[in-house]
């Protein structure tokens, strides 16, 4: 027996027919403006970072103590050596030395043939030493300088040598200089010789010195003398009177 076929029917799209066009509403534009509520349930937020600011650096808080610390040490110091001072004022009772110029001889004064003026002068210094406690080593490197006017006219050195405890000394110091283009001066020297009589003259002394203290040897420091002086006149081989004499003492650090 013969099957008779059966015929399917299968749609098939119709090749004339216009292809659907988007739909003119947006279908989520029917929503609410908020959006869509399961997305914005499920929607994930962004987490911002919070950032901590970081503690300021204790520097100041470093500094100041920093700074307290060597305030404190310097008071502390200062309270020390003022201590330590006022212990030595009241063991030792220390007083100033005392100078003087005693003599001053002239061996050679002359100007030469090329205007140089040549001077040799002896000078008596008198030190004293008045402290019960203490003494004085005088060390090399001394200077003794005669000025007219503000012009060196000659220099030497005091000798080395160890002053004791209420001593006095009479030291005998030679000097000589020469000093160029001196007519000037030298005629001005005679001038006033021979109008007034009086030649004012500067000595000045620097000397370092050690101070001991009963058998404690001290750093070294300088001596420091001024003396002004007033001279009758400035003739070699002339018997000198002096006048006037003021000495003036003070120290410094070496």
């Amino acid at each position: 027996m013969m099957m008779t076929e059966q015929q399917k029917i299968h749609p098939v799209a119709d090749v004339e027919a216009p292809h659907p066009t988007a739909p003119l509403v947006n279908s989520r534009s029917a929503r609410s403006d908020k959006g869509d509520p399961e997305l914005q349930q499920y929607a994930p937020r962004r987490n911002i970072p919070v950032y901590h600011s970081k503690p300021p650096k204790k520097r100041r808080g470093c500094c100041c103590k920093c700074i307290c610390w060597t305030i404190s040490l310097i008071i502390l110091l200062i309270i020390i050596i003022a201590a330590a001072a006022a212990g030595i004022l009241r063991g030792f009772q220390p007083k100033l030395p005392k100078y003087s110029i005693d003599r001053l001889r002239i061996t050679d004064f002359q100007l030469d043939t090329d205007a140089s003026l040549f001077a040799r002068f002896a000078v008596r210094v008198t030190a004293s030493n008045p402290n019960k406690k203490i003494g004085i080593y005088y060390e090399d490197g001394s200077n003794l300088s005669v000025f007219y006017t503000g012009t060196k006219l000659c220099e030497g050195r005091l000798p080395h040598f160890y002053q004791g405890h209420q001593n006095t000394t009479i030291l005998d110091v030679a000097l000589k200089g020469q000093t160029p283009n001196a007519n000037a001066l030298f005629s001005a020297l005679r001038t006033e010789q021979q109008t007034t009589g009086s030649i004012p003259l500067n000595l000045r002394v620097k000397v370092p010195v050690k101070i001991k203290l009963g058998k404690l040897k001290l750093w070294k420091i300088k001596f420091m003398v001024r003396c002004d002086l007033v001279v009758d006149n400035l003739s070699a081989a002339a018997s000198i009177r002096i006048k006037t004499s003021d000495c003036k003492f003070r120290l410094r650090p070496f």
